[in-house]
């Protein structure tokens, strides 16, 4: 009986060898989330940016969201429904759509440098986004050490966003 548990145990370590270092290739978790906010109210516009990121000329809506960030970097987000409000001030023609052709992903992270608190937005490359905001975003990132409270946003240049993560 012994000797049956210790083969049993090598055999549950020897697995989990094998297995570990696939699983952990991309490196722990940072932030894993299941909704975004749309822009609105006096984040529209650059009136008041989010660490130094301007939210879009007119107000988004989102359907649904998901996304995680991997301590080396591997961002993955997937956006439906990320569209002009439906409803103004959004003129007639543009509600409830999505004009733009590509969407990116930009973290913010707070982090230190030369020993002072700082703001560091890495942004992805542009990713294909529907007329109705269905969008995939597969990437990595070079996070600044430390990534300290990461927010992702997801909009159409390093500089403005469409959704936030809450």
């Amino acid at each position: 009986m012994k000797r049956w548990l210790v083969l049993a145990f090598g055999s549950i370590v020897t697995i989990g060898l094998i297995v570990s270092p696939a699983a952990s290739s991309n490196g722990p978790k940072v932030l894993e989330f299941q909704t975004m906010v749309g822009v609105d109210g006096p984040f529209v516009g650059s009136a008041n940016p989010i660490r130094g990121i301007n939210g879009g000329g007119l107000p988004w809506q989102i359907d649904d969201a998901a996304g995680e960030l991997s301590s080396s970097g591997k961002l993955e987000v997937t956006v439906q429904g990320l569209v002009l409000l439906d409803g103004p001030p959004v003129p007639e023609a543009l509600r409830g759509t999505n004009p733009v052709a590509n969407f990116r992903a930009i973290v913010s992270c707070t982090t230190t440098i030369d020993g002072a608190p700082a703001t560091a937005n890495v942004a992805t490359g542009p990713f294909p986004a529907t007329v109705t905001g269905d969008s995939t975003i597969e990437a990595q990132v070079s996070l600044p050490a430390p990534c300290l409270a990461p927010i992702v946003f997801v909009g159409p240049s390093p500089t403005a966003w469409f959704a936030i993560t809450g």
